[in-house]
Order: C-alpha cells, then sequence, then structure tokens
C-alpha cells in the first residue's frame, strides 16, 4: 500500500525469478524496490484495481499501519498484528475488497544511506504461514540486492554523468575535466554498463536513485 502506480508492463522480466505470486498472494501484492527520496527504483503493482482506487479516493496514504510499519521496521510482519494500530480502519476496508490476511516485508541496508525495499502481499483466505513468509522474504532480499548499486563505478565516470545531468554538452565537459571528448565518451558509455542502464538518460536516473550524484 503506497503511491499505487500504474501496473507494470507484463512484458517486462523480474529482477530476480520469483516464487508464484499468483498463488502465493492470491489476492495481488505490491513491491517497492530501492525506495529512494520519494520513489522507487523499480515497483510491481498487482492489486485490485478496485481497491487502489478506492485507496487513493478515500485518501488512506497517510493513515495505511502497513505503510507505517514498513517505513520504520524491517523484517516481517502479517497485517493482523498492525490491528492496534489502525485507527482509520483501512485494513477492514482492505478486508471488503478480498484483502482479509497479508503480509508485509521491509528490508534495509545497511548505514545512514542505504535504501528500503518492501512488499506487501494480500490473500482472503488464511493468515500466511512460516514457510510462506521466509520464502516472500528470501524472494524480496534476492530482488532488492540485484539492484545493489555498482561498486566499481569510478569517481571520474560519476563526475561525467554528474556534469551530463548538469546540462553541459560534451566538449564543455572534456574542457573542464581535461580530457578529449572521445574519453568523456568512454567514461559515460563505462558508467552506463556499470549501472546496467539502456540509456544515458537512464544512467543518471539510477546513479541519482543511488545517491551516488
Amino acid at each position: 500500500m503506497y503511491r499505487y502506480p500504474a501496473t507494470r508492463d507484463k512484458e517486462s522480466p523480474p529482477a530476480a525469478p520469483a516464487p508464484d505470486l499468483g498463488r502465493l498472494a492470491v489476492s495481488g501484492h505490491y513491491i517497492a524496490l530501492r525506495v529512494g527520496f520519494a520513489y522507487p527504483l523499480e515497483e510491481d503493482n498487482a492489486l485490485p484495481a478496485s481497491w487502489v482506487e478506492h485507496y487513493t479516493r478515500a485518501g488512506l496514504l497517510m493513515a495505511d499501519p502497513v505503510l507505517h510499519w514498513v517505513h520504520g521496521s524491517t523484517g516481517s510482519i502479517r497485517w493482523s498484528a498492525l490491528a492496534d494500530r489502525d485507527s482509520r480502519g483501512v485494513l477492514a476496508q482492505a478486508a471488503e475488497y478480498g484483502l482479509r490476511f497479508g503480509l508485509a516485508v521491509s528490508i534495509l541496508d545497511p548505514g545512514p544511506k542505504g535504501h528500503r525495499s518492501w512488499g506487501s502481499f494480500a490473500r482472503p483466505d488464511r493468515e500466511f504461514t512460516d514457510e510462506e513468509v521466509a520464502l516472500l522474504e528470501a524472494y524480496l532480499r534476492q530482488r532488492h540486492e540485484s539492484l545493489a548499486p555498482p561498486t566499481n563505478i569510478t569517481r571520474a565516470e560519476l563526475e561525467a554523468l554528474r556534469l551530463v545531468k548538469d546540462g553541459q554538452r560534451l566538449k564543455q565537459i572534456a574542457w573542464q575535466l581535461g580530457v578529449t571528448e572521445g574519453a568523456v565518451k568512454q567514461r559515460l558509455k563505462s558508467a552506463r554498463l556499470k549501472l546496467e542502464a539502456k540509456t544515458g538518460a537512464e544512467a543518471i536516473s539510477r546513479a541519482t536513485s543511488f545517491g551516488l550524484i
């Protein structure tokens, strides 16, 4: 339960092999991976459209006990354990849309600049078993770690990216850094590959989300 974007393109492969989420989270799920300043680097929304619409129209975001928990805790918790924190009855309203039993999972990198990934999973029929909780925790951690920022990107490559982000042209960057335009191009290409980005714009976006530039 978050900002609830449109569901991702079904043709896009997941970042890591997934368990059968359709079987485990029968009522739907939402996953936010490596949340930066405000938005996640990647997200999956498989929640019922009717619930998303109600959640948005009713303005439940700030009152959502699941959202409060995932941003202040790590590990996992069943929704039923959050009932005493649900002053606006968000969980009861979710149950009316088939999300009767749920699980929240939250993962945070160590250190002050660590990124957080979290997921919310729901069923209509029963609580998640301990085995299912462990499986979903492992899956979310795998996806979280698969999107970790590269450790081999150099300062020179990041500086070139930062200057492009600032709106400078290739010739200006080369002059400022005291290198050839070809060297700048190579640094930008290397940064893009290390960030696993398809375009320069995506490389800048990823580096910014990771707090690298």
